[in-house]
């Protein structure tokens, strides 16, 4: 299987690819949020991506651009975030958090739900579907 940087165009379009075979499936126990993120020191394009999640409407959603009524706005390294989101790290998050390497404005407990949030069949097949596309 191809293998793409972590969210560089190759890997958004793939990632793409894959959330459209789950489309119309919710993903029960998935917190509603939404969600701005600056994602700084990309090692492409112009150096920082700007990105949204949003699980309101029951599916998940990961997307460029920003939600222009966000609950609340991440702001990481891109290193960071790949090591919680592609290494499943969830301690580089927390020493991030604490060290102030991670900004969060807005609803902290949407994101602080996403700890508690045991994970449907259907969001663990997307995941894995999408992490084995990361290099």
């Amino acid at each position: 299987m191809t293998t793409y940087l972590f969210l560089s165009d190759d890997w958004l379009e793939s990632a793409r690819a894959i959330r459209a075979e789950f489309e119309g499936q919710e993903f029960p126990g998935t917190p509603p949020m939404r969600m701005n993120l600056n994602v700084q020191a990309v090692p492409f394009g112009e150096g920082e991506m700007l990105a949204h999640v949003d699980t309101s409407g029951g599916s998940i959603i990961l997307e460029v651009g920003h939600l222009t009524d966000p609950e609340l706005t991440v702001t990481v390294d891109y290193e960071i975030a790949r090591a919680i989101l592609v290494e499943g790290n969830p301690q580089a998050g927390l020493q991030a958090f604490m060290s102030g390497k991670i900004k969060v404005e807005g609803d902290m407990s949407k994101l602080m739900a996403l700890q508690g949030m045991v994970p449907s069949p259907a969001s663990v097949d997307l995941a894995a579907r999408i992490l084995a596309i990361t290099e």
